[in-house]
């Protein structure tokens, strides 16, 4: 669902820069806020300058900076149009499928900009998912000033992280940290875009870890940011949070402020959570979110009190679902968990952190605290199924082919103002199939106006969640043109 500009409370602040409203910060009909990224150290403070007494972060500046690029997305309106799309009469078959044009109002397009981070030399981006979310097109720019034309390879809205590709070769590639040595105190630097100003380096250090500030929404919400006091504003979601080697740690996704630029604090999403998410949506297109089963809470001294505990750190378990994973395995509520594979869990934010390591199969050990008694239990994790099966992209995977945003060039050939062409198409796949072409411009699907894969993504789920359709309610009407003919498919789901 597409989220507008806005700033949400965190206590008495505003975060920004997250899918809910952060990431289109250059919006001119919204000037929200987006954060910038920062370089966090793993295990040392930063190097000291020849004057011996301010530290010199040179070094992983320019380690950086080459790594870290400008995305620019575009956001059409939805077309409209005053005629219902019948025969004009004119004897135009085109319009036939698409209307008048001469009737359609223009929809006037939106741009936003953010931050991203290159993580390999073929071109794969990591961001923010609320720098991209429902845009129609993607563009990036690199610090030498090349640019590119970006696909989304998968997104993943529970930790506001999203996947993208460029085709590149060699690129400037980041080297990856490790968020876990990170230290509170800690030189680290920022480098993206805010307002605009490409390639800006601020520095600062950690001031906290594992904060859940409350904007993420769903039940399976992952929030441990790490604090900073490094200055980031509108533009810079997305962005890298570097140590001083110039070591990615983390990427910058919200800040709190009550003007919507910064004042003071900024938060990043941990290498930790990244590596995982950036991982399942190369292999698989969606993220394999493994599920402990339980209701957690932080523990409180009131709580703790009123609960009769005698410890303070940890999550209390207030509930067990039942077909979950740490029933199975013998977690009660009123456990309070304080190791995950031998790793000390403050918070529940640390809990989080550490299972997201993982995948469904997978037997991680927790330690329990239970009537003053530690307990280790070996725990196999399920997914949200209940199973330990891989789950499967959901949308158009099952199509059988590769979609992406009509470029300006190809709407402007066609007369269009919207389009989502067939990049590519897998043999025995649904398109293949009924012989949707590669290069074909999908134009409407179910009398829908379509901007962008996602849009058809929506349409497919809206479908699928009809338990007693009829055929005609399982497939997909397809208008479109190829090579200046209107052409049209029906696509059977079942």
């Amino acid at each position: 669902m597409k989220i507008s500009n806005v700033l949400l409370p965190v206590s008495v602040l505003a975060v920004l820069g997250i899918g809910y409203g952060v990431g289109r910060a250059q919006n001119s009909d919204n000037n929200v806020a987006e954060p910038s990224p920062s370089f966090l150290s793993q295990t040392q403070s930063a190097n000291t300058s020849s004057f011996g007494a301010y530290p010199d972060f040179t070094v992983a500046a320019e380690n950086t900076i080459n790594t870290v690029v400008h995305i620019m997305t575009k956001y059409n309106a939805k077309q409209s149009s005053m005629n219902s799309g019948g025969f004009n009469g004119s004897g135009d078959l085109f319009d036939f499928f698409f209307g008048d044009r001469g009737f359609q109002q223009k929809p006037q397009a939106r741009q936003a900009s953010g931050s991203g981070v290159i993580l390999d030399g073929s071109g794969y981006i990591v961001t923010n998912n609320h720098v991209i979310d429902g845009a129609d097109s993607i563009t990036v720019v690199l610090n030498d000033k090349r640019s590119f034309s970006a696909t989304v390879v998968g997104t993943d809205p529970s930790t506001d992280l999203a996947l993208i590709k460029v085709d590149g070769k060699d690129l400037p590639a980041i080297k990856i940290g490790d968020s876990e040595q990170l230290r509170v105190g800690e030189w680290v630097l920022a480098v993206g875009n805010p307002f605009n100003l490409t390639s800006t380096v601020t520095a600062g250090i950690v001031s906290a870890k594992a904060r859940n500030i409350n904007i993420l929404s769903g039940d399976l919400r992952i929030e441990s940011f790490i604090q900073t006091d490094a200055a980031v504003n509108p533009g810079n979601s997305g962005g890298a949070l570097v140590n001083t080697r110039g070591e990615l740690v983390g990427i910058n996704a919200a800040i709190a402020s009550q003007t919507g630029s910064y004042t003071g604090y900024s938060f990043a999403i941990p290498v930790t959570i990244m590596n995982k998410v950036v991982e399942d949506l190369k292999k698989y297109g969606c993220v394999q979110r493994a599920l402990l089963g339980v209701m957690v809470q932080d523990i409180s001294a009131d709580f703790a009190k009123s609960k009769g505990l005698d410890v303070l750190e940890g999550a209390y378990v207030s509930g067990v679902s039942d077909k979950g994973a740490a029933k199975d395995a013998g977690i009660k509520e009123g456990d309070v968990i304080v190791k995950i594979n031998d790793k000390p869990v403050k918070s529940v934010p640390e809990v989080q952190e550490q299972v997201n390591k993982f995948s469904p199969g997978n037997t991680i050990k927790v330690t329990v605290l239970r009537d003053k008694k530690q307990l280790v239990l070996p725990v196999t994790l399920k997914n949200q199924q209940g199973d330990t099966k891989i789950v499967k992209q959901s949308g158009l995977s099952d199509l059988g082919a590769e979609l992406e945003v009509a470029s300006d060039d190809i709407k402007s050939k066609y007369g269009l103002s919207n389009g989502v062409v067939v990049k590519s198409v897998v043999k025995g796949g649904k398109f293949a199939l009924n012989g949707i072409p590669e290069g074909y411009v999908i134009v409407k699907v179910n009398s829908q106006f379509v901007n962008s894969p996602d849009d058809i993504k929506v349409i497919i789920k809206d479908l699928k969640k009809s338990a007693n359709s009829k055929f005609s309610e399982q497939a997909l009407f397809i208008s479109g043109i190829y090579k200046g003919e209107v052409k049209s498919f029906a696509i059977d789901l079942n």
